[in-house]
């Protein structure tokens, strides 16, 4: 007679925590909730929500714990870093300079990726491939390299980490916009738009251009969490911010000397990272439910 046997199934494979998943991606409310006070409010109001300066600390301070471990104060909730500078305050200043690179990069490549990709798209033949291959050159360019190259010319700087990242997000853009394009202008509205006498222009920015809309919200809110990780990557690698702003990437990096002593230099500020970016991934797939017809009613 055969043995039963059971198997312990690991936590993610339980069936209560694959419902609360299902349920937590269906509604946006968790990671909207998330982002907004992770990032957005303590971005829009950190020098009236910030409890200190987040560029001036004190020696006699640095190195705190947080206040609920021994040796802590409630005077610096999260503690300080080792030039006395409140991690609490440093970490809402942060959600402001990483909203502001997010937004920036994510805007001027996208405008640039959207417009090629409309032009690759609806005009094809040698136009196509020349931009095409742009596009390869752009995704097979070692941008961690690229960054080291721009740092070692004119410094880390905010206009060196927005030039990599609007390097790297471009192409992606023109790479959507492009295959969405493809599909698009073969429709019977874009023949009759181009029977009535309308401009290549007009057909690209007032018939095509809206019907890739919802697949660029979709991808521009998945990549603010990868802005966010690739510019805290270079803030890590010293190809990024100045060491005096307060970037989270920034502050990851002070503090790995620490990991065993004050852990909480780099653990706050990479919490911080984590929950960002966890709630724009789960933002971008509601969003991708949501908009797309076919997936609605899945």
């Amino acid at each position: 007679m055969p043995q039963l046997t059971t198997r312990i199934l690991p936590w993610y494979a339980v069936p209560w925590v694959i419902d609360g998943w299902q349920k937590v991606k269906r509604y946006p409310l968790i990671p909207l909730a998330l982002l907004l006070f992770v990032m957005v409010i303590p971005a829009i109001f950190a020098p009236w929500v910030a409890p200190h300066d987040a560029f001036l600390g004190s020696l006699s301070d640095r190195l705190q714990p947080p206040v609920w471990q021994s040796g802590g104060t409630s005077e610096h909730l999260l503690g300080t870093d080792k030039l006395g500078r409140d991690m609490l305050s440093r970490i809402i200043y942060g959600a402001r300079v990483s909203l502001t690179v997010s937004l920036i990069a994510i805007f001027v490549g996208g405008i640039i990726g959207t417009a090629l990709g409309l032009i690759s798209g609806y005009f094809g033949g040698r136009t196509d491939s020349v931009i095409m291959r742009l596009v390869d050159i752009s995704l097979a360019l070692p941008t961690i390299l690229l960054a080291l190259v721009l740092v070692a010319a004119v410094g880390p700087s905010f206009g060196t980490v927005i030039t990599v990242l609007i390097v790297l997000l471009w192409a992606r853009y023109a790479r959507l916009v492009r295959g969405e394009t493809l599909a698009i202008k073969e429709l019977d509205f874009i023949a009759r738009a181009r029977v009535a006498g309308a401009s290549h222009t007009r057909i690209m920015f007032r018939y095509m251009f809206p019907n890739v809309v919802n697949s660029l919200i979709v991808l521009a809110t998945l990549q603010v969490g990868y802005v966010i990780l690739f510019e805290s990557a270079l803030s890590f690698l010293g190809a990024g911010l100045p060491r005096a702003e307060p970037a989270w990437g920034v502050m990851v990096a002070d503090g790995r000397e620490l990991i065993v002593t004050a852990w909480w230099v780099s653990m706050f500020p990479g919490l911080a990272i984590m929950l960002t970016v966890l709630s724009l991934n789960l933002l971008g797939d509601w969003l991708r439910d949501h908009l797309d017809p076919k997936l609605r009613n899945l």
